[in-house]
């Protein structure tokens, strides 16, 4: 059976950051902001991500766990535990990533951050010769 695709492998990195919910960003002053209060840092993070060009960006929530040697935290009955740790995910490429950690500095400080090295796979419709659709026939053009 010929394949109907082809497959290429592209080298991209992901760099995991892992906080608490409740920890919050940093805003420019102002009477609004003021009184809207600091935006959540992991959704900061995210549109910040967004702003640069990052190919994914995305907050995986935890359940159960901890980060960075502190309590093993569990996720509420009733109420939402803003200490149980959470990642943002950011995948791109390697340079981009570490100029979006540089760049963001400021609100990444202090945060566990783990790179890891990974491959973007791409399929794409393969044009098929003739011959392989009937076969026997000659090749056309």
């Amino acid at each position: 059976m010929t394949a109907s695709h082809v497959m290429t492998a592209h080298e991209v990195g992901m760099i995991r950051i892992y906080m608490k919910p409740g920890d919050r960003g940093r805003v420019a002053g102002g009477v609004k902001t003021f009184f809207a209060g600091k935006p959540q840092l992991y959704r900061q993070v995210v549109q910040a991500a967004k702003a640069a060009g990052i190919m994914n960006a995305i907050a995986h929530n935890g359940h159960y766990g901890y980060s960075n040697h502190g309590r093993i935290q569990d996720e509420g009955v009733e109420i939402a535990n803003p200490e149980l740790t959470m990642c943002v995910e950011l995948i791109g490429d390697r340079e981009q990533l570490e100029t979006f950690c540089r760049d963001h500095g400021a609100l990444l400080s202090g945060k566990v951050m783990i790179y890891k090295h990974l491959e973007r796979w791409r399929l794409e419709a393969q044009a098929l010769d003739q011959r392989e659709i009937v076969p026997g026939a000659e090749a056309v053009g």
